[in-house]
């Protein structure tokens, strides 16, 4: 086909695919308004970092000087805010599991005097895991006070006993932790997880519409017609089919990316070209994928299932919250074949650690592979395009 022909193809069918766009709603909803608001609702979230002011309570059964010092001290803690107190065990589990509360202490009987005898008196304190941040959070701070409460009473004893301060130090932190959190040492959830999360949902969106807007030909009846707007080309097809998606879904991206890089002011120490480079890989690499589906399975509502399946495991098998290195060797095998997890790792290495362009090459390539798989397989496309036969 001649270069003039080629052009002609490729316009009709991306005119062809623009009016289709436009004329059903479902497209703007799931390639716009979707997109905006899950940038919108999950920054407006996480807006503070890390949740403030969680209730918890407080069953204080000693009520001793030292009881209420250690009460008083976990109020110190901006995490935790002591919203009420309990007299017994049973009407704080009850609270908690109306979810009034996130969690609660208990202090026993003769806590002072077993804690000045050396008895080493027991503290309970449960958390509602239900709730992974508040209750992580929130066992972190309670874990922390009671170990920061028993050795200042370990001090007090040590210099009643004659003891100087400056070996008690010694005696009770031999030796002193110096952390320096890596990338994010402000330790805020919104740039550990919207960086996941917002290109994840981006990646759903666009294996969606993809296969839906391949099957919706065939349910339709309309795919011959589509394949003889590209002059009977499978490739031109298909480029002129998803090229306004592609356009649409990298604005969305560029917008992504914006929101997290410039109005949040995320870390970002590669400047903006990697990133953007990126995402427009993982644009083109999520559609390859959508159309390799297709080619295997080419049933919009199988697609659609085994998609919604891969875009939904991807958030846990990407390794943002759990080490893909940790994982079972069949999880990490699918981890490394998701285009999120090489996004990801270009995220990681590129905006949080500056690292050269050498050390993400791979991944870079490995979305690109993606964009390029469904090549081999558009001769089984075209040959279900061509049949039109769909299955319910």
């Amino acid at each position: 086909m001649k270069s003039a022909g080629i052009i002609n193809a490729l316009w009709n069918t991306f005119h062809r695919e623009i009016r289709r766009l436009v004329s059903r709603r479902i497209y703007i909803f799931t390639m716009i308004i979707v997109p905006i608001f899950s940038f919108v609702f999950f920054l407006t979230l996480l807006r503070d970092g890390l949740p403030h002011r969680l209730s918890v309570a407080v069953i204080d059964n000693d009520y001793s000087s030292t009881s209420r010092e250690l009460t008083r001290q976990l109020t110190a803690y901006n995490t935790l805010d002591i919203t009420t107190r309990y007299r017994n065990f049973t009407e704080a589990r009850q609270a908690m599991q109306r979810g009034e509360i996130f969690g609660f202490l208990s202090i026993p009987d003769d806590f002072e005097a077993d804690l000045f005898a050396e008895r080493q008196p027991q503290i309970a304190y449960f958390t509602n895991e239900t709730y992974f941040i508040p209750g992580a959070l929130i066992y972190k701070s309670l874990t922390t006070m009671t170990t920061l409460a028993s050795g200042v009473v370990v001090k007090q004893n040590l210099l009643v006993q004659g003891e100087y301060d400056r070996d008690i130090t010694a005696q009770l932190q031999p030796i002193p932790v110096d952390m320096h959190p890596l990338g994010n040492p402000w330790i805020n959830y919104s740039i550990y997880l919207n960086n996941n999360f917002l290109p994840g949902i981006l990646e759903l969106l666009i294996l969606l519409t993809t296969l839906f807007s391949i099957g919706t030909e065939i349910k339709y009846s309309t795919s011959r017609e589509w394949l003889l707007s590209a002059h009977n080309n499978i490739l031109l097809a298909i480029a002129g089919k998803l090229l306004p998606q592609t356009i649409i879904f990298f604005a969305m991206g560029c917008l992504c990316l914006s929101l997290l890089y410039g109005y949040s002011d995320f870390p970002l120490l590669c400047g903006a070209w990697p990133m953007l480079t990126a995402m427009l890989l993982f644009v083109l690499a999520v559609q390859g994928l959508g159309v390799f589906l297709f080619c295997l399975l080419p049933s919009l509502r199988v697609s659609l299932s085994v998609a919604s399946l891969l875009g939904v495991v991807s958030f846990s098998l990407t390794g943002f919250s759990f080490p893909a290195e940790a994982m079972y060797s069949t999880f990490r095998l699918w981890s490394d074949i998701l285009p999120l997890r090489h996004y990801f790792l270009i995220y990681a290495e590129q905006a949080l650690n500056g690292a050269s362009l050498f050390y993400s090459r791979i991944h870079y390539i490995a979305l690109l592979i993606y964009a390029l798989l469904p090549l081999p397989f558009l001769p089984l496309l075209k040959r279900a395009l061509q049949q039109q036969v769909y299955l319910p």
